[in-house]
């Protein structure tokens, strides 16, 4: 039975210093929604005995089938802690009832953007790593963007059953496979961690601290050093001893705990532990102290021995229930250790222990989320986690509800509290203060409890916690920032890991339920954080998704839930980019309708790497000037004063397109560089080739001629001639075709090898790396494989490895088409048709006449 109230739930919420707020990333089948389980059954929600098999935290229908998550789900427990674990934590602490608001998220690769969702809205996070295949590509994504976002990690090494009884592995050997997970993934949190005095201090893990747990979460057992640590520490008590209290207890389990772990030997006879193992006679105390204990009781009950497995779970002191006692081999194993190291307890103590508070995280989380000044007053807000200060929220997805075309607008209170019927601002991404578009006042009609399957009403619900808020999402698309302070900025935009490059246009089969159609796109747009659904001037209807398998559940989603209609699927299509290879030849004039001014320019590649900079956010737009001109002119060679003169990014005012002004003292530029910029963004969203976005080029403007009289140069004159000269000077630097590439990860067995070299090899893919996973018989290949390759490609993987190699692919970057788009029979120029056919525009490229002027 459910262990606490909805009315407990909201007192504990006043005791920020007592929530936390965490994700469970991991990568794909490595065990987070069977590990999650561990936690609510340990919260009473559902039963012991079936958490591991329920997969509570999986809502949807096809999630339960597949066996996969595919949307991140929140939920909140209430625990209460016993007096001794209370001495562990260090941050400040209010009390021994705890608030977990925890989130379940996907490991799948196309679903990373449901992991970004989860993240913002979270300060800690677990990180699962099956024990059996390591650290692998998803792990590191995941926990790269976790530490972008300040989040601390925690550790999980799940499927230890899977270690002891299929691949059957010596302690000794264990020991290391677990070593060796734990130096990965630290290395990891270095690359992209901030220094150790920085404002986390430090993230690493390390099991001496608490802070890496090993078990099964299918078998639902699950300890972390300091379980070991005080059963030891209540051993070495004499008799007539005195208790301890709490904080000496603390400090003795401490000092155990770091007696257990890394190169610490220990003598069987004497139990003495000591640095070294000169004669090679002592044992490792991690070991003797921990594994010895496990393996054997997995020995003596898998090897059927009845007396010795119950002479152990009486010493132990282990009670079974009736029906318990009667079982043997794996059931009596999974009961056994499931009462004597259950998964919630050490689950529970690592995130209560180790896991920021709100109170702590947000001090050092707040300037990366709040895009206003650091000191006005809703940042001091967010900082202090202050109820009393203006309400700050951000919204990070959407939630469909049972009310077909509704949603739950989710996200996370940062200062203030929210409540039933307050009035506030809702502010969308392209908010600017002091502006009026992309901003509502309305009233939020309820506030309810995210509980997994279920939702709970709650009336109002203070900073530092996780809500679902209704009648929000008329208002909002995918995202946004609720808050009730006039003068308040915009918390940031998320930064995906992925982006949408497959496409597919869809138009329903009954022409007539075209609205329906129109109607479930717009929803939607607002379910997955990352679908973009756009209408082609050609009035195609395009979905754009991560991957096949995103795609895949968005167009099942939108055909039986969000439009209700059968609908017509074109294939698959990739996006492309178009690029230059070289200066432009000439320098390109074009001449305005009423050829009073005249436009001079160039274009040329971007240095190597830059467009990858500014896809990250290295060079922004909203950069200070120095700072950016500082950062080419050191990393690139620019030139300082060009540096200053970039006049925009494009597509978007963000791309990986630059427009620097290097003109000597041209009159009246400034006033037509606002016109001149609209036709940069609108060339650089459709270049001359096939119509798709530009990339990596930088356009020079040169030399401008203009009419004195400001009549004869405004928008209508200015912006279509930006545009020609701009097309001009593509075509004159060697225009090529970029495609998207995908970095492939395959595991498996050492015989499959040769069938997955063969269907790389018949798909273009080139293999980089080659290596066996440690103690295991599986073996790594990593690849570069074009996204256009890859429509059905893991199950022709599959089919050649008789279903033993598993892929994982990933968007990596962008690589340019080798050959020349003006040749028809090329593969850029079978590309350019293809999509110009697609799009509704004429055939071929258009001459270099139509946009080049004669001086």
């Amino acid at each position: 039975m459910v262990n606490f109230t909805i009315d407990q739930i909201r007192a504990i919420m006043d005791k920020k210093a007592n929530i936390r707020n965490m994700s469970v990333i991991a990568h794909v089948d490595h065990g987070k929604s069977t590990l999650t389980d561990s936690l609510v059954s340990k919260a009473g929600i559902i039963a012991s005995a079936r958490a591991g098999e329920t997969r509570f935290t999986d809502t949807r229908k096809d999630e339960q089938e597949r066996c996969i998550t595919i949307k991140s789900t929140a939920i909140s427990m209430y625990y209460e802690l016993s007096e001794d674990d209370l001495a562990f934590i260090k941050q400040g602490k209010d009390g021994a009832g705890f608030l977990i608001n925890l989130i379940d998220s996907p490991g799948h690769v196309d679903f990373s953007s449901e992991v970004t969702a989860a993240l913002r809205v979270t300060d800690g996070a677990l990180v699962v790593v099956d024990c059996v295949s390591g650290v692998c590509v998803q792990t590191e994504t995941v926990l790269r963007q976790a530490i972008a976002e300040r989040i601390k990690p925690v550790l999980m090494m799940n499927k230890m059953d899977r270690a002891l009884l299929e691949l059957q592995l010596e302690a000794e050997d264990l020991f290391q496979t677990f070593q060796r997970i734990i130096e990965n993934v630290n290395v990891i949190i270095a690359t992209y961690g901030e220094l150790k005095d920085g404002p986390m201090g430090d993230i690493e893990i390390d099991p001496i601290k608490g802070t890496v747990g090993f078990g099964s979460g299918l078998h639902g057992w699950a300890f972390t050093l300091k379980q070991f640590a005080e059963t030891y520490a209540k051993k070495f008590l004499k008799a007539g001893e005195k208790e301890p209290t709490s904080a000496e207890k603390a400090k003795k389990v401490e000092e155990l705990m770091k007696k257990m772990w890394g190169d610490r030997w220990c003598d069987p006879a004497t139990g003495k532990v000591s640095k070294s193992n000169a004669d090679g006679k002592l044992i490792r105390s991690f070991v003797f102290f921990v594994l010895d204990p496990i393996y054997k009781m997995f020995d003596a009950i898998m090897k059927f021995r009845k007396e010795e497995t119950a002479k152990m779970i009486e010493k132990l002191n282990i009670k079974l229930d009736s029906e318990d006692k009667d079982k043997e081999g794996k059931p009596l194993l999974k009961a056994v250790m499931r009462r004597w190291l259950p998964a919630g307890d050490a689950l529970l103590q690592m995130i209560t222990i180790h896991l920021p508070s709100p109170v702590t995280a947000q001090k050092y989380r707040c300037e990366l989320l709040y895009e206003g000044p650091i000191d006005d007053e809703a940042a001091l807000g967010i900082i202090n986690c202050d109820p009393k200060a203006p309400l700050m929220m951000y919204i990070s997805k959407m939630v469909p509800t049972s009310d077909k075309g509704r949603f739950f607008a989710f996200g996370r209170v940062f200062s203030g509290v929210v409540s039933t019927g307050q009035k506030v601002r809702i502010m969308g991404p392209n908010y600017t203060p002091g502006k009026k578009e992309d901003l509502y006042l309305k009233p939020i009609q309820r506030t309810i409890l995210m509980m997994g399957r279920y939702t709970e009403p709650i009336e109002d619900v203070p900073c530092g916690n996780i809500v679902g808020l209704v009648g929000v999402d008329q208002y909002l698309v995918k995202t946004g920032t609720i808050t009730t302070f006039e003068q308040a900025h915009n918390l940031k935009v998320m930064k995906f890991s992925v982006s949408p490059v497959v496409r597919i246009a869809v138009e329903a089969k009954n022409p007539a339920e075209l609205p329906k159609l129109v109607e479930g796109l717009k929803r939607l747009s607002k379910s997955d954080p990352m679908v973009q659904c756009i209408i082609e001037e050609s009035g195609e209807h395009i979905v754009a998704g991560a991957g096949e398998l995103h795609l895949e559940i968005c167009l099942k989603d939108l055909e039986e839930d969000h439009a209700g209609i059968p609908l017509k699927k074109s294939n698959p299509v990739v996006s492309y980019r178009e690029t230059v290879q070289a200066e432009s030849n000439v320098v390109c004039l074009s001449k305005s309708p009423n050829k009073h001014n005249r436009l001079f320019m160039k274009a040329r590649p971007l240095e190597e790497g830059l467009p990858e900079d500014i896809d990250k956010g290295e060079v922004t737009a909203r950069q200070e000037f120095k700072a950016r001109g500082r950062y080419l002119a050191e990393k690139y060679d620019w030139d300082v004063g060009e540096a200053r003169k970039i006049w925009c990014f494009g597509p978007d005012g963000t791309g990986p397109n630059i427009l620097v002004d290097v003109t000597k003292g041209v009159q009246y530029l400034n006033e037509i560089k606002d016109s001149v910029v609209a036709g940069f963004q609108w060339a650089s969203k459709e270049g001359v080739l096939c119509e798709e976005n530009m990339r990596g080029i930088r356009f020079d403007i040169h030399d401008v001629t203009l009419h004195t009289d400001a009549i004869h140069r405004g928008g209508g004159q200015i912006i279509p001639t930006a545009r020609r000269v701009l097309y001009a000077c593509q075509l004159t630097a060697e225009p090529r075709i970029m495609e998207p590439v995908y970095l492939v990860e395959i595991s498996c067995p050492s015989d499959a090898i040769g069938g997955s070299y063969g269907v790389l090899t018949r798909r273009r893919g080139i293999v980089f790396e080659e290596g066996s996973v440690n103690g295991t018989p599986l073996h790594v290949v990593k690849a570069y494989l074009p996204v256009n390759e890859s429509f059905g490609f893991t199950a022709d993987l599959r089919s050649n490895t008789g279903g033993q190699a598993f892929p994982q692919c990933v968007f990596d970057h962008w690589k340019i088409l080798d050959g020349n788009p003006f040749e028809a029979t090329s593969k850029p120029g079978l590309v350019v048709v293809e999509t110009r056919k697609r799009k509704g525009i004429k055939e071929g490229i258009p001459p270099l006449d139509n946009y080049l002027d004669k001086l």
